[in-house]
C-alpha cells in the first residue's frame, strides 16, 4: 500500500470548542442525504468519529446491526467509549484512515463526516474505505466547502478568518474546499461512475440562539485550538491577530440580522 505524502494533521484538533461542534452534530443535520440508504441490521464503519455522538445516531439507524466507530486520536476514542458504555452493537477503535484494521468487504456501509478535507491524500483514503467495504454496500462522504461558505452582514475580519484558514489547511497539506472535489476524488478512487450519486447539503446559523453559538465556539476556536497553534507555529498569524479575529466573530454574532451558511458536497458511492 502507498502511503500518504505528508503525515496526517487534524487542522482543528480536539480543544473543547471543537468537540462542542462534533457534539451538536445529528443523522438529521449532518447524514440526511445518507438516510435512505440506511436499514435495520447493516453493519456501519464511521471513519473519524470524534466523541461518537453522530455515530450513535447512525447506530440507532441501522440497530441491530454492529457499528464501529474509528479516528485517529487515542484520547477522543477514550472519550468516545466513555459516553457511549451502554450501546451493545457500538464500538470504538483507534485507527488510521489509509489503513483500516478490518478485513475486505467488513461492512455494508462506510461513512466518513468532514474527514477527508483533513487528510493529505483523501483519494487513498477513499480506496481504503471501498475496500472494506462489502459488495452492494456503498460508501459516503460528507465535507464541507470554505470557499463556499457565506455570511451577513459583512465583516473583514471574517474575511480575513477564512483566508487564513485556508492559508493553515494549505500548510498543512489539506483542502479546505474538500465538498467541491468529492465527486471527483470518489471517481478517481476507482469507484464505478454508474454507482456515484453526487449531491450538496447545507448549515445555516441564523436564529438568535444558533448565531451565538457558531459565533462563540470560533471566537474560541481562533485562539484556542490546535488551529491557532498551527497559525502560529507555520507563522501565519500572531496572538494579537488571532484575538482580532475572535473579537469580529464575537460582533459579527451580536448582529440581529445574522445570517452564516456552510455549503457541503456530499457522495453515496455503491461499491
Amino acid at each position: 500500500m502507498n502511503t500518504p505524502s505528508r503525515p496526517g494533521v487534524y487542522t482543528h484538533g480536539h480543544h473543547e470548542s471543537v468537540l462542542r461542534s462534533h457534539r451538536w452534530r445529528t443523522a438529521e443535520n449532518s447524514a440526511a442525504y445518507l438516510l435512505p440508504s440506511l436499514r435495520p441490521g447493516q453493519s456501519l464503519l464511521d471513519v473519524g468519529c470524534g466523541p461518537g455522538n453522530l455515530t450513535l445516531d447512525l447506530a440507532r439507524r441501522v440497530a441491530p446491526g454492529e457499528v464501529v466507530g474509528v479516528d485517529a486520536s487515542s484520547a477522543v476514542i477514550e472519550l468516545a467509549r466513555a459516553e457511549n458504555a451502554d450501546e451493545p452493537h457500538l464500538r470504538f477503535e483507534v485507527a488510521d484512515a489509509y489503513s483500516l484494521p478490518f478485513e475486505d468487504g467488513t461492512f455494508d456501509v462506510v461513512h466518513a463526516h468532514q474527514v477527508l478535507q483533513h487528510l493529505a491524500d483523501p483519494v487513498l483514503a477513499l480506496r481504503e474505505m471501498r475496500r472494506v467495504t462489502r459488495p452492494g454496500g456503498i460508501v459516503a462522504v460528507r465535507d464541507a466547502d470554505y470557499a463556499g461558505m457565506t455570511w451577513f452582514p459583512p465583516s473583514q475580519g471574517l474575511d480575513e478568518w477564512r483566508d487564513l484558514y485556508h492559508e493553515v489547511t494549505e500548510a498543512n497539506g489539506h483542502e479546505a474546499d474538500a465538498g467541491r472535489h468529492l465527486l471527483s476524488w470518489v471517481r478517481e478512487a476507482g469507484f464505478d461512475p454508474a454507482g456515484i450519486a453526487p449531491g450538496a447539503g447545507a448549515w445555516c446559523y441564523a436564529t438568535p440562539e444558533d448565531r451565538t453559538w457558531w459565533a462563540g465556539l470560533w471566537a474560541d476556536r481562533v485562539v484556542q485550538s490546535t488551529f491557532a497553534a498551527q497559525a502560529l507555529a507555520h507563522g501565519l498569524a500572531d496572538e494579537v491577530g488571532l484575538e482580532l479575529l475572535a473579537d469580529a466573530w464575537r460582533e459579527w454574532g451580536h448582529q440581529d440580522d445574522a445570517w452564516f451558511a456552510i455549503l457541503h458536497g456530499e457522495v453515496v458511492a455503491r461499491v
